[in-house]
C-alpha cells in the first residue's frame, strides 16, 4: 500500500515463492504481511510475484533498489537467514541457491541487457525445510518470519525510505 506522499529512491520490494509448496512461499507470505501492516511512500512499491517470471521484467524499469525475499538454498538448518548483496548475488543464483534461481537470473539477465538493471539488488532469504506440497511453512521459517520482515524494514532504513506502521 503505498499511501505516504514522500518521494525518494525508487525502490522494488519483491517476494518470490510458491504459496503450496510450504517454506518455498516464505517471499510471498514476508510481502503479504508487509502490504498489511506498513504504509510506504510512493517511490516503494512492496510486490507478490509469485513463481516469478518475465512478465515482471517492467517492474524493473527505473528501480534503484531490488530487495527480494526467498527461500535460499544455503545448506545451513532450515530457518537460518541470510543476506547476500552486489556481487554475491549472481555468484548465488550460479549455485541454486533458490528455489526461484533460473527465473530470477533470467529475469536480472534481461533486465541488464535492456539497461533496466536496478542499482543495486539484496537478497533477504532463508534455509527452507521443507518445500514438499503444504500451504503451512515449517515451524522453523515460521518461527523466523518476523526476523525476515525486520530485516527487509532495516534494508529500507539503510536507504533512507521511511514507512509507518498501518493503523488498524
Amino acid at each position: 500500500m503505498s499511501v505516504l506522499a514522500e518521494t525518494g529512491p525508487r525502490v522494488l520490494v519483491l517476494g518470490i515463492g510458491n504459496l503450496v509448496m510450504s517454506d518455498d512461499g516464505v517471499g510471498v507470505k514476508v510481502v503479504q504481511r508487509l502490504q498489511q501492516e506498513y504504509l510506504f511512500p510512493d517511490s516503494v512499491e512492496v510486490l507478490d510475484g509469485g513463481t516469478l517470471g518475465l512478465d515482471l521484467l517492467p517492474k524493473l524499469e527505473g528501480i534503484d533498489h531490488l530487495i527480494v525475499v526467498d527461500a535460499v538454498e544455503t545448506g545451513q538448518k532450515p530457518g537460518s537467514c541470510v543476506r547476500l548483496a552486489g556481487e554475491e548475488l549472481p555468484i548465488a543464483l550460479e549455485t541454486k541457491v533458490s528455489p526461484h534461481q533460473m527465473g530470477l537470473k533470467d529475469l536480472l539477465s534481461v533486465a541488464q541487457l535492456l539497461g533496466h538493471s536496478p542499482g543495486e539488488m539484496i537478497l533477504i532469504g532463508v534455509q527452507p525445510g521443507s518445500i514438499e506440497m503444504d500451504t503451512e511453512l515449517t515451524p522453523e521459517v515460521q518461527a523466523v518470519l518476523q526476523v525476515l520482515i525486520d530485516n527487509v524494514l532495516k534494508e529500507l532504513n539503510n536507504i533512507g525510505v521511511s514507512y509507518s506502521r498501518s493503523v488498524g
